[in-house]
């Protein structure tokens, strides 16, 4: 079995799945809008390039999302998409990197968990932790 998220956005999954590339430094290998899918005739032209799927690898994990369709879109709320990673550095270039344009929660610094831990809300409204555990 293997869990991965599966994120929904208000119109903008393409911007935000280029920006979590760039950030997470994985790999899209995903971008499928309604225009591309067999059901096309059956979304509004509007709608045709907002993404129906998208996958970002990130090493054994994927990162999945689309754009809700219009009138199905509630803001995320009850949960954050958690990152660890084994350095300290890393942790920071990633914290800082998706705060870009969001709002911090809670400040990347020494917890008495974790060498470094951070909240925030990206510029997409998506919650996010990022952690970097003390190694025993």
């Amino acid at each position: 079995m293997q869990l991965n998220s599966y994120l929904m956005f208000d119109g903008n999954c393409e911007a935000a799945f280029k920006f979590y590339e760039r950030c997470l430094g994985g790999k899209i290998t995903m971008m499928m809008t309604h225009k591309e899918a067999p059901s096309a005739e059956n979304v509004s032209p509007e709608w045709h390039d907002k993404i129906m799927h998208a996958c970002l690898e990130l090493k054994d994990r994927l990162l999945m999302g689309s754009d809700c369709p219009p009138g199905y879109f509630e803001t995320p709320q009850g949960f954050y998409v958690q990152v660890s990673v084994p350095e300290p550095e890393e942790a920071e270039r990633i914290f800082h990197a998706l705060a870009e344009n969001g709002k911090v929660k809670m400040a990347i610094a020494q917890t008495f968990w974790s060498v470094r831990f951070g909240m925030l809300i990206d510029q997409f409204g998506i919650p996010w932790m990022v952690n970097c555990e003390q190694v025993v």
